[in-house]
């Protein structure tokens, strides 16, 4: 899509108050952001059509070095699958992944003229812990994302389809969901962005209809 269209560009960023909303998903060595290994990171930027839509682009990922004195919880890696140190992970350190999705973040908010990201997440809270402490050790001084403003899917999913699990909010919103694909920052974030558009795009659909029926 030819975002350099104003009116497309505009719409982005009057639709969310000047944010670019980006998926994000994470894969961690555990729970604690300030101690435990970030190993996974992938984004998704969203485009939006002439009619307002918002549809998911394809995503940004790094498999990342677990940071020195990184805490590894065996629970958490079985659930994961990862071997942190598998050399066929092609794993960089955390200011080379960082920067590898920021990077790709920025482009887009300068396409869009939109002033800051906002992180999207399937229970955002924790993506946005993580991406902050790892912005703290690197001492990141050009993080796009706001530092505590998200948007949950855990939430809307609630509030769209009753459900609040990733599988089966994806489920009720009629999209596929591999279980066996789960925990994959890539697959993960590309689920979640699916339901965030879709959820957007319910509520536009329901603005257009209205419009259509005012006199």
């Amino acid at each position: 899509m030819d975002v350099h269209n104003n009116s497309m560009a505009n719409r982005m960023v009057e639709r969310f108050r000047g944010f670019l909303p980006v998926v994000v998903d994470v894969e961690t060595g555990g729970f604690d952001a300030e101690h435990d290994a970030l190993l996974e990171i992938a984004a998704v930027t969203l485009d939006m059509d002439p009619d307002g839509f918002l549809h998911p682009q394809p995503a940004i990922s790094a498999h990342v070095e677990p940071f020195p004195g990184a805490n590894l919880d065996p629970r958490a890696l079985e659930v994961t699958g990862i071997d942190p140190y598998n050399p066929l992970r092609g794993a960089m350190n955390e200011r080379m992944a960082m920067e590898r999705i920021f990077q790709a973040v920025r482009q887009v908010m300068r396409e869009y003229g939109c002033q800051r990201a906002i992180l999207v997440g399937h229970n955002a809270a924790f993506d946005l812990g993580f991406v902050n402490a790892a912005v703290r050790r690197i001492a990141h001084k050009r993080n796009p994302f706001h530092p505590f403003s998200c948007f949950d899917t855990a939430t809307l999913g609630g509030l769209a389809y009753g459900q609040t699990v990733l599988s089966k909010a994806a489920q009720a919103a009629g999209l596929e969901f591999d279980t066996r694909e789960a925990h994959s920052a890539v697959y993960d974030a590309e689920r979640t962005a699916e339901l965030f558009c879709g959820i957007v795009n319910r509520w536009r659909q329901l603005e257009t209809r209205e419009h259509a029926t005012t006199p």
